[in-house]
């Protein structure tokens, strides 16, 4: 499945439920002095998650175009470096603006992995706040899930926040394995670990707070959900792939640069590095 499939894929199933088909807004935020770019799918929605303006309608789905090279969203020093970081990505986005919250939330995730996609249900796991105790019996009712598979992890991986102000609230981020050959090999690897193995691939925001400046939690006027899934990812995943770049949605890119350099993408680690770079600022 190409990764064009798969975004047309995505914005399909959720418009079968009664989602708006919303387009990516521009990357320079309108009206939002607190963000030089757009760094999420739900930037262009965050006034009506604060309950300061109404859309005719309450769900949402985009595939937002993001770039992140500085402030709390900082990938740039990563680029080339790793398998999944990018300056420039498209995130791929379900929201809902205090009409559906988390049951059919993960009901909605889990059903698109798996039916849609048709990843391995042995595959996934799932983190939770650490508080969240009605995600837990979510994830066991709705996937089916054992206790060892659903991780529950602290404010600092599974309370998710905008930047230190704005929307915010516990996340449930659904996990991928992608087999023992990609574990760091620590006894204690698991979903949550830093290597490569457990990959995170959608992340399940309950919007229910807004943090002020003096750090307080203001409850919304409605809870929302905000979901956010890598396009670069998730198409990784599906094609089996050990990196984003190896995917069809970098293999043009791929091949020119190799045209005009005269050299092979794999040639070396650094020539492997130099071709990432290029090729995510080519974007």
């Amino acid at each position: 499945m190409k990764g064009r499939e798969i975004r047309a894929k995505f914005l399909s199933y959720f418009q079968r439920l009664n989602h708006v088909v919303v387009p990516s807004s521009p990357l320079i935020p309108k009206d939002d002095p607190t963000l030089l770019f757009t760094n999420a799918g739900m930037v262009q929605f965050k006034r009506v998650f604060l309950g300061e303006e109404k859309r005719p309608y309450t769900r949402a789905v985009s595939c937002q175009k993001c770039v992140r090279a500085g402030g709390k969203h900082n990938d740039l020093e990563n680029v080339g470096y790793t398998a999944r970081h990018h300056t420039f990505f498209e995130m791929l986005g379900n929201f809902s603006f205090g009409d559906y919250f988390k049951e059919e939330a993960i009901l909605y995730a889990w059903e698109f992995l798996t039916k849609e996609l048709g990843l391995p249900k042995e595959k996934l796991y799932a983190t939770v706040f650490h508080e969240d105790e009605e995600a837990v019996s979510l994830w066991k009712k709705i996937a089916g899930f054992s206790e060892d598979r659903i991780v529950r992890l602290g404010e600092k991986d599974n309370f998710w926040m905008m930047g230190d102000t704005g929307p915010c609230g516990p996340c449930s981020e659904i996990v991928y394995d992608q087999g023992p050959e990609f574990s760091c090999g620590k006894p204690d690897c698991q979903p949550g670990c830093d290597c490569d193995r457990f990959l995170e691939v959608w992340n399940l925001v309950f919007m229910q707070y807004e943090r002020t400046k003096d750090g307080k939690l203001i409850p919304l006027p409605k809870p929302c959900i905000d979901t956010g899934m890598g396009l670069e990812r998730i198409t990784a995943v599906v094609q089996g792939v050990p990196t984003n770049f190896d995917t069809d949605l970098f293999a043009g890119l791929m091949q020119k640069i190799s045209e005009l350099s005269g050299r092979g993408y794999k040639e070396n680690r650094d020539t492997e590095v130099a071709f990432r770079v290029i090729a995510d600022h080519f974007r």
